[in-house]
């Protein structure tokens, strides 16, 4: 990674401090509070070592220090214990943060943007890479602060005592961070690598994990296994390349320290000795000047230590940053904005003239598109896969740019606020995705509503047959992914969501697919009943259940190639007439 990016994202990650500022502030503050106490120590402990042994006073005088002693041990243990909680509550409050506004950018962009990528690359994004900037916030950065304030503390209590010694180690103390800095170089750079491999390793992963049965039934499972081994090898040797770099910094700043703090050593031996005379201020260097400096030497390069320490998570930080800071910086082509006007929720008409869809990086999916949808109608949109039918309903959703017009009574789509929008639409996909904890509240989806109306919707959709079989109705607990229903039943649930949910436009993007015949048939009548109520458009492959829509739209191409009744489409040749013969092959097939 270049320098110039490096210091973009530290100062990217300062920044996120603002979120958690009281946290890492009170977590100096007890660190600073905690070095006190250990110059009070030191100097409690040597102040005790020259009554006992220069001036051969008895022990009895010296309880009172030993009391105080015991005081600053308790006391430190005390506070490291809170630094250790501040620093945690810290790192948590800018982690959940981090996830709140990642989670909100991929809510804004919609699943369109979100398919570019495999499920393990934004899982690893939302978890190991936000985790990883805990103790970055929790431990390296108050550590920073403290590094600096601890060591001049000492020198401060230091150099009034003994000048030499403060002399040694002011000189000393800065060829640990260089050396440091010029050992951590790469750091960074080797954990962005590491974090790129875990995402890549991750996404083929789950992939492979979901492709299961087809790799078996076409024999590839040994091939996979090999691939994916490979790979693991691939992560394994950069995460080992991280750790190296660790202990090699944490290697120098010992050799340093130990070196600094001989020297201090050696100093004060030959004092005694009478071998050297300077650096005090009196007559020769007391033994309490001895014993001061020394307990302090190393508490001179503990901050420093801490922060070799904590110095991979920065590097760490740095490297999760790089992805993270990219996707929250990345500019989004639909803004919410507060002053777009909002739609009141009346019947809606859609008009599109030229309309060109896009996908996210700038490919045309479908387009150009020119159609009336007036209020009330109910059309179903067919076409072979691939001919734009989602990318329609996707880009109605307002989860894809398009280019063109598109009009909702009067109003450029573009220009409305999308919340607000969405507000007015009700959906029913593919596959249901069922968030909420409890049946009941995935169907109510936060509404207030009637036990009558509740329960006319739950025999609408079908939902009342296997309802009262689950352990507790409509409280009993979903599971990971609806575990514990089957798909004709999460999507009855689903179904009954969006026919709860006051609309006027109502979205059903194949419905009934992944369905058994029973299923898909209930579900399907539930939402031809539905479709009476508000504009309607059906995304479908069965072409021989549509006599009692108001109109049919074939796609082909990204275009819309024939429009009208099924009395119009099927009594003369056309696209339509050729889909229904080639299906109808297909079923006696």
């Amino acid at each position: 990674m270049e320098k110039k990016r490096q210091q973009q994202l530290t100062r990217w990650l300062r920044q996120q401090r603002l979120y958690a500022r009281p946290w890492t502030t009170l977590s100096t503050l007890l660190g600073l509070l905690s070095a006190l106490i250990i110059i009070a120590q030191a100097w409690l402990l040597a102040t005790l070592m020259h009554q006992l042994i220069s001036a051969q006073q008895p022990r009895a005088q010296c309880l009172p220090l030993v009391g105080l002693l015991l005081l600053c041990f308790m006391a430190r243990a005390l506070l490291s214990w809170l630094r250790e909680q501040v620093g945690w509550r810290a790192g948590e409050q800018i982690r959940r943060t981090l996830r709140k506004q990642v989670l909100d950018r991929l809510q804004q962009r919609g699943p369109a943007w979100i398919q570019e990528k495999p499920v393990g690359s934004w899982a690893s994004l939302l978890l190991e890479q936000i985790e990883e900037m805990q103790d970055y916030y929790a431990r390296y950065l108050p550590q920073m602060m403290l590094a600096v304030l601890i060591p001049g503390l000492i020198l401060l209590v230091v150099f009034p005592i003994n000048w030499a010694a403060g002399l040694i180690l002011l000189a000393t103390a800065p060829l640990i961070p260089l050396f440091m800095a010029l050992v951590g170089m790469g750091a960074a750079d080797a954990n962005r690598r590491n974090f790129l491999a875990l995402a890549r390793l991750s996404g083929d992963f789950l992939d492979r994990l979901r492709g299961l049965d087809t790799l078996r039934l076409f024999h590839r499972g040994a091939a996979e296994t090999r691939s994916i081994a490979a790979a693991s090898e691939d992560f394994r040797q950069r995460t080992m390349e991280v750790l190296r770099l660790a202990f090699l910094s944490s290697a120098v700043l010992e050799f340093f320290a130990s070196i600094s703090i001989a020297i201090v050593a050696v100093y004060f031996g030959f004092s005694y000795l009478g071998e050297l005379n300077f650096g005090h201020y009196g007559a020769q260097v007391t033994l309490f000047a001895g014993f001061l400096a020394l307990i302090l030497a190393p508490e001179f390069f503990q901050p420093l230590r801490d922060l070799g320490t904590f110095y991979h998570a920065k590097a760490q930080a740095i490297g999760a940053a790089d992805a993270l800071h990219d996707f929250l910086a990345s500019p989004h082509d639909t803004p919410v904005t507060e002053d777009r006007p909002l739609l009141p929720h009346q019947p809606l008409h859609i008009e599109a003239s030229e309309l060109v869809i896009m996908a996210p990086n700038g490919a045309v999916l479908a387009g150009p598109l020119n159609f009336t949808l007036p209020p009330g109608k109910r059309v179903a949109l067919v076409g072979q896969s691939g001919a734009g039918k989602s990318s329609l309903v996707n880009m109605l959703l307002g989860f894809l740019p398009y280019q063109g017009s598109l009009r909702i009574n009067g109003f450029e789509l573009r220009e409305l606020q999308r919340d607000g929008w969405q507000q007015l639409l009700a959906w029913v996909g593919q596959n249901p995705h069922l968030p909420e904890p409890t049946v009941g509240d995935n169907i109510l989806n936060g509404q207030q509503v009637s036990a009558a109306r509740l329960q006319q919707v739950l025999a609408l959709a079908g939902v009342e047959e296997f309802i009262s079989r689950l352990p507790r109705g409509l409280e009993s607990e979903m599971g990971d992914q609806a575990a514990g229903l089957s798909v004709g039943q999460a999507q009855r649930i689903a179904v009954a969501r969006a026919l709860l949910k006051p609309c006027q436009l109502l979205l059903l993007d194949e419905p009934g697919a992944s369905l058994d015949a029973h299923s898909e048939q209930q579900v399907m009548q539930a939402l031809l009943t539905a479709s009476h109520q508000q504009t309607t458009l059906l995304v479908t492959h069965q072409l021989n259940e549509l006599a009692q829509w108001d109109e049919i739209w074939v796609m082909r191409a990204g275009q819309i190639i024939q429009q009208g009744s099924w009395q119009q489409l099927t009594s003369q040749p056309g696209p339509f007439a050729a889909l229904l013969t080639h299906r109808q092959r297909e079923i006696t097939q």
